[in-house]
């Protein structure tokens, strides 16, 4: 007797996919509805910037956040797992593209770009290009990949390294944007802000 496939795989993955295009899409089109610039203020196409203090952080292809956003899939894969296990890979994976749009929709909306710059080492931060947000995005999408491909200690690893790597290299990361943002905590933004260039410390005083 033929086993049947199990109900997870006649899930119509392709299907799952195409939403999650769609909503790629949708993210982008909002941004630009609301006058986010694609390239940033300048208007110069860029693969990376490595300064968080610099005006480019945020306008580029990638940053040192972009690394936060890879950890946004890991976590997202393992909440998702852990709540919706009967879900397929492909449901959750869409899941977890509409969540990370609508942060990176939410995170260029005025008020919250000014929470950023009050509560974070954000200063000058004028919110994201359109295209760096929707490279969140993608990064986003390698951590779900990072996470479905690999053992769950190794995905935890692999997260660990960069939340500490960014804590030690930038002094910032996911975990401390989280915090930060909803109770910033004085010492953390005075660690963070001895780090800056004496040009932006000027600014500070």
């Amino acid at each position: 007797m033929v086993a049947m496939p199990s109900k997870t795989w006649l899930q119509p993955r392709s299907l799952y996919f195409t939403l999650a295009a769609a909503v790629f899409i949708a993210a982008g089109t909002v941004e630009a509805l609301v006058h986010r610039p694609w390239l940033g203020p300048d208007k110069k196409f860029g693969f990376w910037c490595g300064s968080i203090w610099s005006s480019e952080c945020s306008q580029r292809l990638a940053d040192p956040y972009s690394f936060s956003h890879i950890v946004h899939g890991i976590v997202f894969y393992g909440l998702l797992w852990l709540c919706f296990r009967k879900a397929s890979v492909a449901a959750r994976f869409l899941t977890s593209v509409v969540i990370e749009c609508a942060w990176e929709v939410g995170e260029n909306l005025p008020f919250i770009i000014e929470r950023f710059r009050a509560a974070n080492a954000a200063l000058g931060y004028e919110g994201d290009s359109i295209m760096n947000s929707l490279s969140d995005v993608v990064m986003m999408a390698i951590g779900f990949w990072i996470a479905w491909k690999f053992t769950p200690w190794k995905s935890l690893a692999a997260a660990l390294v960069m939340e500490v790597g960014c804590a030690l290299w930038v002094r910032d990361n996911m975990t401390l944007q989280l915090v930060m943002l909803l109770h910033p905590i004085q010492a953390v933004k005075t660690w963070q802000n001895d780090a800056a260039p004496a040009s932006i410390k000027a600014k500070m005083r």
